[in-house]
């Protein structure tokens, strides 16, 4: 299992919400790219969300993304928020994106995912947020009726590079990832599995790498609190003593 450390961009700096809560963001630091040049001195994966873009429906942070695509050079950058139209998604190629996440797409238009899959074959990640076993659109602040294996499945046969499935209510409060939820995704996924929310210690990681399916985790919070560092998280994923 690989390790994709998190940048959460708003206002220009790197920063962590809790449960997606807008109005409760931590800012964690003023250069995003130095981040990410940290970061990938351990690993080769990097997520990066534009949380502005995710609301407003289209790529804010496209000078700071940039930035860290060259920090990131020779590695793999996923970039999400905002991503609801072709054009969105090619400009984030464009930045230096190797995948690009579309969460409210999958919902509300999963033909266009579908054709944007096709179009660019191993590029394309759904995202799958869940509230209360349902899926979240619009930056986590509408929440849909339809469950994650439900969107998942409606895409099947597409081209698509994985699913990122994050319990909401778990993500950034450190209590740990549902690992429950994500094997039973795993389990009827026709695509792989990122595993994302909660993730704050290297058993958690143990316990994740154990599922079938799960390709890799993102890790936010744990590494700018401390409480994980990224060589623990990166030994962790792949079973290296620690």
């Amino acid at each position: 299992m690989f390790i994709l450390p998190a940048i959460d961009l708003l206002g220009g700096k790197a920063v962590r919400l809790k449960q997606g809560r807008y109005e409760d963001p931590t800012v964690y630091s003023d250069d995003p790219p130095a981040v990410a040049r940290r970061f990938r001195q351990h690993s080769e994966r990097l997520h990066v969300v534009d949380l502005e873009g995710a609301k407003a429906g289209a790529p804010v942070q496209t000078d700071m993304i940039r930035a860290i695509a060259r920090e990131n050079a020779g590695g793999i950058l996923q970039i999400g928020g905002g991503v609801r139209t072709r054009e969105a998604l090619e400009s984030y190629l464009t930045l230096g994106a190797s995948r690009v996440v579309l969460g409210t797409a999958s919902v509300k238009d999963p033909e266009l995912v579908r054709a944007l899959a096709t179009a660019h074959p191993g590029v394309v990640v759904i995202a799958v947020d869940a509230k209360d076993g349902f899926v979240a659109t619009e930056g986590w602040t509408e929440v849909s009726r339809l469950s994650a294996a439900e969107v998942v499945l409606a895409l099947a046969g597409s081209p698509i590079a994985a699913v990122l499935y994050t319990d909401v209510a778990r993500d950034g409060m450190g209590s740990g990832p549902n690992v429950a939820a994500t094997a039973a995704l795993a389990s009827r996924s026709p695509f792989p599995v990122i595993a994302s929310g909660g993730v704050a210690t290297a058993e958690h990681l143990t316990a994740l790498a154990a599922i079938p399916n799960v390709e890799s985790a993102v890790v936010g919070r744990a590494l700018y609190d401390g409480a994980l560092t990224i060589e623990a998280a990166v030994a962790a994923a792949s079973g290296a003593p620690r």
